[in-house]
Order: C-alpha cells, then structure tokens, then sequence
C-alpha cells in the first residue's frame, strides 16, 4: 500500500511504503529526514537550529562570521570558511560570506600548482626574470618572460611593466630618468628663484669681503716706513752708509 502527500501539523509525509509492519520514509528533495519525520530544510546561509516534531516547523538561524553553508541543508553547524594562507603564496579573490565559501588565487610572483573550480588551493612561487622583464605567463603555469617597451619598467618580478613615474606631477624634479628596469629617480623640487635670492648676497658679502682685506693690506703697506739710506765720508775720508729703519741707526762699510 502506498499513501502520498499527507500533511500531519505542518509535517510533510512525501512517500510512506509499507510494507508488513514496518515501514520505510521517503522525504522530499527540499525537506530531510529526522527520525520518521520529513523536515523543512534551512536556505543557503542558514543551519539547523531545532529540527521539526510533528507538531512544529524547523527552526533556522543564520551562519555565523566566518562560516557558511551554500546550499538548502539540515546541517546543524555552520562550514568554517577557507583560509587563502599568504605564506603558501595565495592571497583572496572572492571573500568568504554566509552563502559561499572564500576563493584563492595565486599572489604576484606565483603560479597555481592545484586549480579547483575558479580558485586555487596550492601555488608555487615563479622563477625570477631579468630587470627589464615581466612576468607574461601565470595563474597555472611557470614564468614567460618578456621584454618592457616604451615608458615602462620592470625589477624582473613583476607581472606588468609598469610607467615610469612622472616626477612634474608629484610637485618634484627628476633626478635621474627611467629606463626598462628601473623607475625613474625624484627629488625634491627647487625653485630658481630661490636659488638667485640665495646666491646674490653670498657673492655681494664675499665681494665686500675682498675689498676690505685689500684696503687693509694697501693701509699697511703705506703705513710702514721707508728705507732711507745716507752715505758719509768719515774716518779719511771712506764712505759709509747710514741705514735708518724705525729709529735705529746701522752703519755698514761700503
């Protein structure tokens, strides 16, 4: 004998088979079987909180923080979310939400070793480029290299060249320009303006500077007293001179 659809108290009995004294409970594909019930399963993002009785309806509650449940279930606990593990080299492309579990991908400088759906659960660290390469090939294969053109530059890590930065747009001066395996080099910017209000009054002091010192040394010059030299005939008549320098007398034989 076989009894479909009969509601009980807001119980569903999809399919009741009986057969002697004994009986086996088919339920529903939206409802899950306690005991010898047919209960209403929870939505996505919701678990179990108390299953049904004859006389009452399943009672949900949401998913906490950190944990997720993506399909109509009777789970009593909420699945924790996966982790993208940064030191395994995966960073996070689609958080975690009470509807859907969290999906990695590989970070910069990594390619995925094990691709599961569109995320990824292992990758493996790229092997270097040169400096003025980039990384062209990721994601599920090892490293392409190619070259960096135009305005562009890369350190050999990089999975795009990137533009050289512009010093003039950043309110600085460049130092040093770019080239396809460095940045360009800013600096401080400075103003030429400044420089000349700088400069003028450090060469006006120097000039003053140089003037005084040679008028002081020209003033001692003219302040010293000259040489004056008289020549004599004493002693049967032989000359001698008379030396006369700051009030002492010296008298040499000639």
């Amino acid at each position: 004998m076989v009894i479909k659809h009969i509601r009980f108290n807001d119980v569903n009995f999809d399919q009741i088979r009986l057969t002697e004294n004994n009986y086996a409970l088919t339920c529903h594909g939206t409802k899950y079987r306690v005991g010898q019930e047919c209960c209403r399963m929870c939505p996505p993002g919701n678990r179990v909180n108390k299953p049904c009785t004859k006389f009452t309806s399943t009672s949900c509650e949401p998913c906490t923080d950190g944990t997720f449940l993506d399909q109509l279930n009777g789970q009593t606990e909420c699945f924790p979310c996966k982790k993208c593990d940064a030191d395994a080299g995966l960073q996070v492309k689609r958080p975690c939400t009470t509807t859907s579990d969290a999906v990695c991908e590989p970070q910069d400088g990594f390619f995925c070793v094990d691709l599961r759906g569109d995320g990824c659960v292992a990758a493996q660290k790229h092997r270097s480029c040169k400096p003025g390469q980039y990384m062209s090939q990721r994601a599920t294969t090892d490293t392409e290299c190619s070259d960096c053109t135009g305005e562009t530059y890369s350190n050999g890590t990089f999975t795009s060249c990137q533009p050289h930065t512009k010093c003039e747009s950043e309110g600085l001066q460049q130092i040093r320009p770019g080239n396809h395996s460095a940045d360009s080099e800013c600096g401080p910017k400075h103003d030429s303006s400044n420089k000349t209000a700088i400069i003028v009054p450090l060469l006006l002091v120097a000039v003053i500077i140089v003037a005084v010192l040679t008028a002081a040394a020209m003033w001692r010059r003219k302040k010293r007293s000259p040489l004056k030299f008289k020549t004599l005939k004493i002693h049967n008549n032989q000359p001698y001179v008379l030396q006369l320098h700051n009030f002492h007398q010296t008298v040499a034989s000639i």
